[in-house]
């Protein structure tokens, strides 16, 4: 029996997904239940079972190609013989038509995408050496690369050989029965250095997965929102004793102790005494949403690109509670495990690369927020103090960039002043009155 398998309703307003990775190929045989595809949606990997045993007869998405809800990703050959069955309405077309369905409309003025050709056999039986990129563009000018002569290492077909190999070029000529170049009436001079030649490029690195939906992101905030950075230089050093010496009580619970938790209590203070920057921007009412729960996003690395979990309610949290919550937040966001509704409602985010975090960088607004800390490393350096004496201290910067369209610089100084209060001095974070 023929099976045709649509992509599923994945969670609430998830109107399409990206897939990321097939987990089988095609002429395989997959068993029901076992992963099957790795889909996308607002940085979320959603992993999609196999809803059948059988063997794998077409992939209709390829890796990078977003699929609405409906549509065909994978027709399966399950055992016995019937009549076609699918998870969606028979009323879907199937076969190539409902490839093309599912592909995401192209915007004006892009071409349509075609799919990759397949390596087909040489005279000799072996496919010719080509990238996917080269297969596809062979594939779109009607180019049998069987007949193509590779030019590039180990007579790898690049992009090159496929333009004098086209219907129009005709045969290829040898390379010494090449004509001279007619002469100019002037000679030209060379203009800076020579365009570099394709066997120059190492590689082309598709853009896809949520490395697309971080560009995607960061080109919306870069264009919408008028961005500016205030920087200020912070004495952790009673800080830095603090943490050590809770670190050695919370860590028996099993949770690391960094930082962060010390600075997002900081950070709820500032907010507190400063509400306009715990807010969204709503561009399309022109008004400014003024939040009164306070949900920190942790900005976090992982191997396929940064994502921010968000931990909720932030003022409502023990330092133990936020360092467990963000341990928990950032083990599963580097897995892959982290839920859509997890990255996503924060009313501020707060990035920072720990030990790494350099002197200084200007973060770009995680949008429609409108204001971003970044936290900088600490390091040990002489310091002045008020009675004029020379001693070490443990300094940090930190940087906050704001929207300017909404937010003043003031603004982002007086906030920044009261977390420096507060991260100068942590021991107010337990004086104050419930």
């Amino acid at each position: 029996m023929v099976f045709e398998f649509r992509l599923p309703d994945i969670g609430e307003g998830v109107a399409e997904g990206e897939v990321v990775k097939w987990f089988v190929q095609e002429g395989e045989t997959v068993r029901e239940d076992a992963p099957l595809v790795s889909v996308l949606t607002d940085k979320a990997n959603v992993e999609i079972p196999s809803p059948r045993t059988g063997k794998v007869l077409r992939l209709h998405a390829r890796v990078g190609e977003k699929v609405k809800v409906g549509g065909l990703l994978v027709t399966i050959d399950a055992a016995g013989a019937g009549p076609a069955s699918s998870a969606s309405p028979p009323s879907h077309p199937s076969g190539p038509e409902a490839a093309a369905a599912s592909a995401p409309a192209p915007s004006p003025g892009t071409p349509a995408r075609s799919a990759p050709a397949s390596p087909a056999p040489s005279a000799g039986g072996v496919a010719p050496l080509a990238s996917p990129y080269v297969r596809r563009l062979a594939a779109e000018k009607g180019i049998d690369l069987t007949s193509v002569r590779g030019s590039g290492p180990g007579g790898r077909v690049v992009e090159a050989d496929l333009a004098v190999s086209s219907p129009a070029a005709g045969p290829r000529a040898p390379l010494a029965a090449a004509a001279p170049a007619p002469p100019t009436s002037r000679p030209t001079a060379p203009v800076g250095p020579a365009p570099a030649t394709l066997e120059d490029v190492r590689e082309r690195v598709p853009i896809v997965g949520l490395r697309r939906v971080i560009a995607e992101h960061m080109s919306e905030a870069t264009h919408r929102a008028a961005h500016f950075t205030y920087v200020e230089e912070v004495d952790v050093t009673e800080l830095v004793r603090l943490r050590d010496r809770m670190a050695k009580h919370v860590e028996k619970q099993g949770t690391r102790l960094t930082y962060l938790p010390f600075i997002i209590k900081g950070v709820v203070t500032g907010l507190k005494a400063h509400p306009r920057m715990n807010a969204t921007m709503d561009d399309a009412r022109g008004e400014l949403v003024v939040r009164s729960a306070y949900h920190m996003g942790i900005a976090t690395a992982t191997p396929d690109g940064l994502i921010v979990p968000v931990i909720r309610h932030a003022e409502s949290k023990s330092i133990a509670q936020l360092a467990r919550e963000i341990q928990d937040l950032s083990e599963r966001g580097r897995a892959g495990k982290l839920e859509r509704g997890e990255l996503s409602g924060s009313t501020f985010t707060i990035t920072s690369l720990g030990a790494l975090g350099g002197v200084l960088a200007t973060p770009i607004l995680n949008y429609p927020e409108v204001a971003i800390l970044g936290v900088h490393k600490i390091q040990r350096r002489p310091v002045y103090r008020p009675d004029g004496t020379l001693g070490p201290a443990d300094l940090m910067n930190l940087s906050v960039s704001l929207d300017h369209r909404v937010l003043d610089g003031v603004e982002g100084a007086q906030f920044l002043a009261t977390v420096k209060t507060y991260l100068e001095d942590p021991h107010q974070m337990f004086a104050e009155l419930v």
